[in-house]
């Protein structure tokens, strides 16, 4: 792999859904654009945050970079190669190296499979060990995510949410992955196992030296485990920059609102926070017209906002925003 070249680029991915409006003839009644135009890159042994509201895309966004949905168009170049259209088998050896963690812990695992048949089943497939080496790897990622080598006999129904999701996770890493999709990982966790989960996630990346795409919305933990931020609304990517500079200096009139948003634990404090309260109606992401999606919420609308559509530009150092205010 070339020197500096991103392990991961996105170039103006889309992911439109259609919507059928039944009957008979099964008629399209047109298109539900979870993603559009986006475009972002991922370098090797960084983490990239994606957050937004629930509904703007992040999970599609996630599923299509590996490939479990379909892109409608744009492109999905890892390691320097194009992987957008390849047949799902040539897509095998990419399985491998992309690999993916799923929100809900109790729904991604086979409840009739043993925690062995779970983590072992990417090993199998790609034929990685067998025998009694396939068994001693399935033990050694059982102790790597904080699991007990008597667990492997055990099935799902037998743990709680953060196993479940510890066994998630341990069967992401069986194939050695490069790129873990981290799709909201932790949101359906008690909150005193979140934490417990995200210092896990950067142990591990520090030991086998992983990539993360972490998607979630709680822009605190988000802050803690990012070196880069997005921020997508309706399918658009909004603003892109440095965790910490995103914290320091939002310039998206979304991302403000979003930030003044996250509680501070000093009660006095907390009540001194300005909260931005949106007004206005989100728009439909069925067939959206031009314009910046975010128009209809947004205090600082201008005509141009309802007309054209902003583009996704770089106003400082490292620092994107797709903002016709922003100059």
């Amino acid at each position: 792999m070339e020197q500096n070249r991103p392990l991961l680029e996105i170039k103006n991915l889309k992911k439109y859904f259609t919507i059928e409006s039944g009957g008979f003839f099964n008629r399209k009644s047109g298109n539900l654009t979870a993603v559009d135009d986006v475009t972002f890159h991922i370098n090797k042994g960084e983490t990239f945050g994606l957050v937004g509201e629930s509904g703007c895309g992040k999970s599609t966004l996630g599923r299509s970079i590996v490939r479990l949905y379909q892109p409608t168009g744009g492109n999905i170049i890892y390691d320097g190669e194009d992987i957008t259209n390849i047949s799902q088998h040539e897509m095998m050896k990419y399985r491998k190296r992309l690999q993916m963690i799923f929100q809900d812990p109790y729904a991604s695992l086979n409840s009739r499979l043993t925690v062995s048949e779970i983590v072992g089943e990417g090993i199998e497939t790609h034929n990685l060990y067998t025998g009694q080496e396939k068994l001693d790897k399935i033990y050694e990622l059982l102790t790597t995510v904080g699991l007990k080598k008597e667990h492997a006999s055990r099935y799902p129904h037998e743990f709680s949410g953060g196993q479940r999701q510890r066994i998630g996770i341990a069967r992401a890493l069986a194939v050695e992955p490069e790129l873990v999709v981290c799709d909201e990982p932790i949101s359906a966790l008690d909150v005193s196992i979140q934490a417990q989960v995200v210092n896990m996630l950067e142990d591990l990346q520090d030991n086998m030296g992983l990539t993360y795409l972490f998607i979630a919305h709680d822009l605190s933990m988000v802050k803690h485990i990012s070196d880069r931020i997005g921020v997508m609304y309706l399918g658009k990517m909004m603003e892109i920059t440095e965790s910490n500079e995103l914290y320091r200096k939002p310039l998206h009139p979304y991302t403000q609102a979003l930030l003044s948003s996250i509680p501070i634990p000093d009660p006095k404090k907390n009540k001194e926070n300005k909260r931005i309260i949106l007004q206005g109606d989100v728009k439909s992401p069925i067939d959206p017209p031009e314009g910046c999606r975010f128009a209809s919420r947004c205090r600082y609308v201008m005509d141009i906002c309802r007309e054209v559509t902003p583009e996704l530009r770089e106003v400082e150092p490292s620092h994107f925003v797709a903002c016709h205010l922003v100059k």
